[in-house]
């Protein structure tokens, strides 16, 4: 009725030992993922090119979106063309028209 410490039967070595491994193999884990997590996020953050400050359009043209790349950053615009600009200098390089059905 009592569970007093003289009643219960000491725990095996093998027992001990496995709880001990368990133990230590969570921690093990546990580090892993947190040391996995931070790798991708500090990797992530280095990778990411800077956006320019401004980009000047040929006039009349309207950007409907933007993507970019190491050395250029593209624009495309409401007339179906794509502006792809030198990301050092911010030079036109080259127009491509889009063709439409």
């Amino acid at each position: 009725m009592d569970n007093a410490p003289e009643d219960q039967a000491p725990e095996p070595a093998n027992l001990r030992f496995l709880r001990r491994l368990v133990t230590v193999l969570t921690a093990t884990m546990i580090g892993g993922v947190i040391l996995i997590t931070a790798l991708i996020v500090i990797r992530y953050n280095q990778s990411a090119a800077p956006l320019p400050d401004t980009i000047t359009l040929p006039g009349g043209t309207t950007a409907t979106a933007f993507t970019q790349a190491r050395n250029w950053y593209a624009v495309v615009t409401e007339d179906d063309q794509i502006l792809i600009f030198a990301r050092d200098s911010g030079r036109l390089m080259q127009t491509i028209d889009i063709e439409t059905e």
